[in-house]
């Protein structure tokens, strides 16, 4: 059984930084490119950040393109989103998801990943 796990989020103001965690359990996750994905209230979920496999190809959205940084640990386990500068539209529920084919490109489309955590809050206070 697949398990995502996020942890993290929390309340900062306006410029400050977060770290949020995803670990993964039940299949191989150096394996498989992972993804962060967000959800504002209101609104449809959109693609953050991705990584591949490997860890040397990552993938942002234009709007934290050089405020956000995505990374994993495959020995852990683990993957990783640096955000920093953070802005009040950045607010939302944060979910990593794991690719559904192993070794595949990093991908923005939410039909690309299986599996999904049940998220971490971020709010960001002006």
């Amino acid at each position: 059984q697949v398990q995502l796990v996020e942890s993290g989020g929390g309340l900062v103001q306006a410029g400050g930084s977060l770290r949020l965690s995803c670990a993964a359990s039940g299949r191989t996750f150096s394996s498989y490119a992972m993804g962060w994905f967000r959800q504002a209230p209101g609104k449809e979920r959109e693609f953050v950040a991705a990584i591949s496999w490997s860890g040397p190809t990552t993938y942002y959205t234009d709007s934290v393109t050089g405020r956000f940084t995505i990374s994993r640990d495959n020995a852990r386990n683990t993957v990783y989103l640096r955000m920093n500068r953070l802005k009040p539209e950045d607010t939302a529920v944060y979910y990593c998801a794991s690719g559904r084919i192993p070794y595949s490109v990093p991908s923005h489309r939410h039909y690309d990943y299986d599996y999904w955590g049940q998220g971490t809050q971020v709010t960001v206070s002006s």
